[in-house]
């Protein structure tokens, strides 16, 4: 006896729709791959901080007044930085150890990277001592307060007037406390409300009265 049942077919359209479905992941995955490869390049990208002495890098005056870099990086390799910035670890209490040399600060890249680290600016020649030091005195601006003609408090801010190696000074302490701290060497360091810094380097050689506008706080 004759079969007469027609055969079914599969729809056309419904089998290119679960391939394409079976396709999909794939595609995710190479996508997943290119990101992770991307972000692995990136980091092997970023810059190795050097410890810089004289036998690797190169400071020099550029026209414009700032600092140009050259170095043998890393891999051995020799760079050149037309700016560099300069900045103290610890400004305060080791001014002439551990200075970071950075790249400048931008918009697109943001932070500048660290290239290298000076130890010891000792470690250089006298020129270039003396190049990084102007280049520190004009980032670290301390004047030395010589005396404190005022100080009054008022809803909790400390106001002061002050004669320094910079001139007369307004100064706002929020905190005094805190604002004003002894250092190991004896001197006297105060900041204040707008970032600016000023040393006392001996306090017992103020005047009477304003030894006793900073006696209470030190």
């Amino acid at each position: 006896m004759a079969n007469n049942k027609t055969p079914v077919k599969t729809d056309k359209k419904e089998e290119i729709k679960k391939e394409n479905q079976s396709a999909e992941p794939k595609t995710d995955a190479k996508k997943d791959t290119a990101e992770e490869e991307t972000d692995t390049e990136e980091l092997f990208k970023r810059r190795v901080s050097i410890d810089m002495t004289k036998e690797n890098s190169w400071f020099s005056a550029s026209p414009g007044g700032l600092i140009s870099l050259k170095i043998i990086n890393a891999e051995g390799e020799e760079e050149f930085f037309e700016r560099v910035v300069l900045r103290r670890s610890f400004p305060v209490t080791a001014p002439d150890e551990f200075i970071s040399v950075r790249e400048p600060d931008t918009r697109q890249k943001g932070r500048g990277a660290e290239i290298g680290m000076i130890r010891h600016i000792n470690v250089f020649d006298k020129a270039t001592i003396d190049l990084l030091n102007a280049e520190l005195e004009l980032r670290y601006f301390t004047p030395t307060i010589t005396k404190i003609t005022s100080a009054k408090e008022k809803f909790g801010y400390n106001y002061w007037e002050a004669d320094t190696s910079a001139g007369s000074v307004s100064l706002v302490l929020n905190n005094p406390f805190n604002n004003i701290r002894k250092l190991e060497d004896g001197r006297i360091f105060i900041s204040d409300m707008d970032g600016n810094c000023f040393i006392i380097p001996d306090a017992s050689k103020l005047d009477r009265q304003s030894y006793k506008y900073i006696e209470i706080y030190i």
